[in-house]
């Protein structure tokens, strides 16, 4: 009577094993080779049981990451956004968790695989169309830009010109100034058309190693412009001694972008409030470290944002913002981009006026 017991409360273990939706592998655990697998790994990655049976794990990642997967395998319980490759040498995204168990009397890792692929790509699409309606809203703050640079090369053209009607010569160093002039504005203007170009292709996510510091100054300077001309101050405080962090430089400027554009709106929406007149209109883009992390700040003298919607803000499509002017995606997608990189990101009110976003990311080993 045990015996059939055993061999019932086996195959129904087994059968539970067969149809668990997500691919599970058994893996020895000293050389990761799969020692059983169940059905949803041939239909997630095309290889039948046989094939997979006997082979190495490792196989299923790229070459050149196996080595880093055969450490990570043996330490972590975690392993999210490993890349896998089908039969067919498709890549596959896959959250990986690995656990210690038993299997025909010995110890072995378990590991399960979770398909992500197309939540990555909807998540991609999310951000690319809010990039695009970031892009919308920088057009006034680029031709702000864009006009200063033009203006020097007209007025620098114009004289030559005028110079060249009226058969008037024109002194060796006054013609090698504003050549230079003219020189360096185009120079400048095909830099800020490059960075938008930049801004606005669709990236996949590049985790490397970056200075908070470089990705401010990049994306502050497709607004200084703008912003000078309607009257706002900026104000850095930035430390020049900061570590390194492990982000996304291009999803991270879309962060600090953001920040800018909603600091920006803050402003010109507490200049129009009535009886607030008369305070001083500066953001502050500061950065230091505290407790081992790094910290960005992003603050403005603005209009602030009201208690009961402090905790909504950073919620999809939540805007405070008049109908036909904000998406409610920024700070919703921003949030995420600063999770994805390990880091924190929340508003308080400034202590001079306005709201302070907050950003705090941990320093690789």
């Amino acid at each position: 009577q045990l015996e059939v017991d055993l061999e019932k409360s086996e195959k129904k273990y087994h059968a539970i094993f067969s149809n668990i939706p997500n691919p599970v592998f058994v893996l020895d655990i000293q050389t990761l080779t799969i020692l059983d697998c169940n059905m949803s790994a041939e239909s997630v990655y095309g290889f039948t049981t046989g094939d997979l049976i006997d082979s190495p794990f490792l196989n299923l990642f790229r070459k050149e990451e196996k080595n880093i997967y055969a450490a990570r395998l043996k330490t972590d319980t975690i392993i999210n956004q490993a890349k896998h490759l089908t039969k067919t040498g498709k890549e596959l995204y896959v959250n990986i968790r690995v656990s210690l168990s038993e299997y025909s009397e010995q110890e072995v890792l378990l590991v399960t695989t979770s398909d992500i692929t197309k939540r990555l790509e909807a998540e991609q699409q999310l951000i690319q169309a809010s990039k695009m309606a970031t892009l919308g809203e920088m057009a006034t703050g680029v031709a702000h830009e864009l006009n200063q640079p033009l203006s020097v090369i007209k007025t620098a053209s114009s004289f030559l010109v005028k110079k060249i009607d009226s058969k008037q010569s024109i002194q060796e160093d006054i013609l090698t100034t504003m050549l230079t002039k003219v020189d360096k504005n185009v120079d400048r203007a095909a830099k800020i058309i490059n960075h938008m170009r930049q801004f606005a292709r669709k990236t996949d996510k590049a985790m490397e190693k970056i200075s908070i510091n470089d990705v401010l100054v990049n994306a502050f300077e497709i607004f200084s412009q703008q912003l000078k001309v309607r009257g706002i101050a900026v104000v850095k405080n930035m430390s020049r001694t900061l570590p390194k962090i492990h982000a996304d430089p291009d999803r991270l400027e879309q962060v600090i972008i953001n920040l800018l554009l909603n600091a920006r709106d803050a402003i010109e929406e507490k200049l129009t409030a009535p009886g607030k007149a008369g305070h001083e209109e500066r953001i502050t883009l500061r950065t230091y470290t505290d407790g081992g992390r790094v910290v960005a700040e992003v603050c403005d003298t603005g209009i602030g944002i009201p208690k009961h919607v402090a905790d909504k803000i950073f919620e999809p499509f939540f805007t405070t913002k008049e109908v036909g002017k904000g998406t409610g995606l920024g700070l919703s997608i921003s949030y995420g981009i600063v999770k994805d990189c390990g880091g924190t990101i929340k508003a308080l009110p400034n202590k001079d006026q306005g709201t302070c976003f907050i950003m705090s990311f941990p320093v690789p080993q």
